[in-house]
C-alpha cells in the first residue's frame, strides 16, 4: 500500500473538508489512479508563499508518504459544475513542487479529486 502525503492551500482551508480527495484517494481514482492501493500519511496546509513546505513534506515522508499530492484547487477552478485548469489559488505551484521534490526528496503530484477534463497528473520525480 503506498502512503500518499496531501497538501492542499490555505486559500480553501475553510471552505473544503477535502471530502473529494480524501474520497478520491480511497477510492484509487482521479489523481489517485495510478496506485494499487493508497492510504493517506498526513495533511498539511500550504501557507503563502510557501513557508516552510520543505520542512512539512519532510515531516509527512518520515510519516511514510511515498509521495506527494497537491490538491487539484491549486492549479485549478470550478466552472459551471466542472473543474477547469488555471486560475487556481496557487501562482507558482510548478515551482513549489519542484522546490519540494529536490529538497525533500520526495515524488510531488500535481492532482488529487475533480481532476479538469483530459487532464492527466503531472509528476516532479526528486533530483
Amino acid at each position: 500500500m503506498t502512503k500518499i502525503g496531501l497538501i492542499r492551500c490555505e486559500k480553501n482551508e475553510d471552505r473544503c473538508p477535502l471530502t473529494g480527495c480524501l474520497t478520491s484517494l480511497k477510492g484509487g481514482v482521479q489523481g489517485f489512479a495510478g496506485y494499487d492501493a493508497a492510504e493517506i500519511a498526513g495533511i498539511f496546509t500550504c501557507r503563502c508563499p510557501g513557508d516552510g513546505l520543505v520542512e512539512k513534506a519532510k515531516i509527512l515522508k518520515s510519516k511514510g508518504a511515498e509521495a506527494i499530492h497537491f490538491c487539484t484547487c491549486a492549479f485549478a477552478h470550478k466552472e459551471s459544475n466542472e473543474w477547469v485548469m488555471g486560475e487556481g489559488f496557487c501562482d507558482h505551484l510548478d515551482g513549489l513542487m519542484a522546490q519540494v521534490a529536490s529538497q525533500a526528496e520526495i515524488p510531488c503530484v500535481k492532482g488529487s479529486a475533480h481532476l479538469p477534463k483530459a487532464y492527466q497528473p503531472e509528476t516532479v520525480a526528486p533530483g
